[in-house]
């Protein structure tokens, strides 16, 4: 845990723990991002300080908790007292809407079958349906018979009694609390969970100075920006159609990179939900659109041309294959522009441009035993069996090993207090990881992490952090998987001439390249016949095919002269041979 997040997070022994993680929250924005607010906003934040600490501690556990609507029942805590007077001042300040009016679903949801069962006795007997009929039954034939939305005494006017006095109510601020946990998270992926966990010690995280100033955004713009594409995406999950979510799509300005890259991320994916709807024309603007600019998604430009080919739009996909193919932004477009541009040369009768000849990847064939554990054992793991010895270890390692070195060499420049890169106690990495600067923001750092393969210091860097940051989150380690005697394994027998090219290869892209690593590793530690050495072993099972990254990885693994084989294996009844 770091410096602040030790002084602010409330210890679990006090009942009103919650509270007080949350009262930080406010008082954070409210001093950081006072500019950010509008005075509505600010206002809610010292009147929220004036209610009664029960109503105070309500409204949180409200917040909390999953979805808007609650039944007073199930708000009893005994920390809070009587559930009622509590919520009195919430329903005077607005905080909380009290009988609110219901959505079908929503009264499904909220009450018991019984209760249905009493609400809807007559629409029930008027739809001649069972008065025994199931929950779900209920709600396919009453719900298109049945108004859309009103309050609750009008879908069943005995309720107040036959409640005993317990009501429904709307949590009316929870997009104010929303904006308030983003502005400081700088994400809606994190919640105030953070806060237990880290008490509870399920989550350690590193100590980095937070720079004044230091913020997930600059301008208001940024987050009304960063939650409506949350909104936009969310729909889209819930099915609504893609051209309608297009024509709500936000503008970002030119200079922030970051919501940029995010915008092109939902380009893309609306992009593809147009094309499973069929409707191809917007399909294409939304890849061509997302596709743009220097940080347009890769995707986004592949999945334009391999439409237009299937529109049989062979020409326009050539204008703009060809131009990229010359310049490729990255590996991941060269290769699926290597594939697509030889077939759209041969519909138009083209030459197809030359291309180095790829790579004769080495294979290893197994013919194994069907195992009686066949039903739980994984094929890699299998493979690992038949050929590990004690002589010559064999380590399923996937993508852990390798990127779990490059974390733990490079944890300075990860980790360096960059403007921007971290703004509050619970970053498990920086902010800006994936941007497209990140790198080049920390080059001298991490030249300077890199140099202790050089010099051959980095063994004793990589044990010294694994020591000292063991537990503490990180985007590159996995730490169930990479322990004491794997460590000194790599280390033995992986030479840094290897490591060095592995992390830089990593560092060309960090979000593409932590991924496709071989499945397994087998190390040889020489024992005195021999110098140690190590090779990778991606396992593949029957029916099962490289990936385009594991094609990518293997090949730079044969460029580099790193022993790396695809192992394709076949089950037999019998005998392994």
């Amino acid at each position: 845990m770091n410096s602040i997040s030790s002084a602010v997070i409330a210890s679990l022994d006090d009942p009103l723990y919650y509270l007080a993680n949350f009262r930080f929250v406010l008082g954070w924005v409210r001093e950081h991002h006072a500019g950010l607010l509008t005075p509505r906003e600010r206002q809610s934040i010292d009147a929220f300080a004036l209610l009664p600490e029960a109503s105070q501690a309500l409204l949180v556990r409200m917040v909390m908790r999953k979805g808007e609507l609650f039944r007073t029942d199930k708000l009893a805590y005994v920390e809070i007292g009587d559930t009622q007077d509590a919520l009195a001042p919430l329903v005077d300040g607005g905080w909380v809407e009290a009988d609110p009016e219901l959505e079908f679903a929503e009264l499904f949801r909220l009450l018991r079958l019984a209760e249905l069962r009493q609400a809807l006795a007559d629409e029930i007997a008027d739809a001649e349906l069972s008065p025994r009929a199931s929950k779900a039954a209920l709600g396919d034939v009453l719900e298109p018979l049945l108004p859309r939305r009103q309050r609750l005494e009008q879908w069943w006017a005995e309720a107040p009694a036959a409640l005993a006095g317990e009501r429904i109510v709307r949590l009316a601020v929870m997009p104010w609390c929303d904006r308030l946990r983003l502005m400081f998270f700088g994400n809606l992926r994190q919640d105030w969970a953070e806060f237990v966990l880290t008490e509870l010690g399920v989550q350690r995280f590193e100590q980095v100075e937070l720079k004044p100033g230091s913020h997930a955004f600059q301008r208001r713009e940024e987050v009304d920006i960063y939650l409506k594409l949350h909104e936009l995406r969310e729909r889209l999950e819930q099915g609504e159609a893609p051209e309608e979510l297009a024509a709500e799509m936000p503008a970002v300005p030119a200079e922030n990179a970051w919501l940029g890259q995010r915008r092109g991320r939902l380009l893309y994916r609306l992009g593809q939900a147009a094309e499973r709807v069929g409707n191809a024309a917007l399909a294409l603007r939304l890849y061509a659109e997302g596709g743009a600019g220097a940080g347009g998604q890769v995707e986004a430009r592949i999945r334009r041309l391999r439409l237009l080919e299937r529109l049989g739009e062979h020409g326009q996909a050539h204008d703009l294959a060809a131009p990229a193919f010359a310049a490729p932004v990255c590996e991941q477009e060269r290769q699926a522009l290597a594939r697509l541009l030889p077939r759209l040369c041969r519909r138009l009768g083209l030459a197809a441009p030359a291309q180095e000849p790829g790579a004769e990847l080495q294979r290893l064939e197994l013919s194994l035993a069907l195992p009686a554990d066949a039903g739980t054992l994984r094929v890699e793991q299998a493979v690992a069996r038949h050929l590990g010895s004690p002589d010559a270890p064999v380590h399923y390692v996937e993508n852990t090993l390798i990127c779990g070195l490059f974390g733990l060499l490079c944890w300075p420049a990860l980790f360096a207090p960059l403007p921007g890169a971290f703004f509050h106690p619970f970053h498990a990495g920086p902010a800006d990881l994936y941007r497209d600067d990140f790198v080049s923001r920390r080059s001298d750092r991490f030249d300077a992490c890199l140099a202790r393969l050089d010099d051959g210091t980095h063994g004793e860097v990589i044990r010294k952090t694994w020591h000292e940051k063991h537990g503490t989150a990180s985007p590159f380690l996995y730490w169930e998987a990479l322990d004491e005697s794997l460590l000194e394994l790599a280390l033995a027998c992986m030479p840094a001439a290897h490591l060095r090219v592995c992390f830089e290869r990593l560092l060309a892209d960090l979000k593409v390249n932590r991924a496709g690593l071989p499945d397994l590793i087998q190390f040889f530690p020489g024992a005195g016949v021999g110098e140690p050495r190590y090779r990778l072993i991606e396992v593949k099972g029957p029916g099962d095919r490289l990936q385009d990254n594991q094609r990518r990885w293997l090949a730079f693994f044969q460029a580099q002269g790193i022993e790396a084989v695809v192992c394709h294996v076949t089950w037999q009844q019998g005998e392994a041979s």
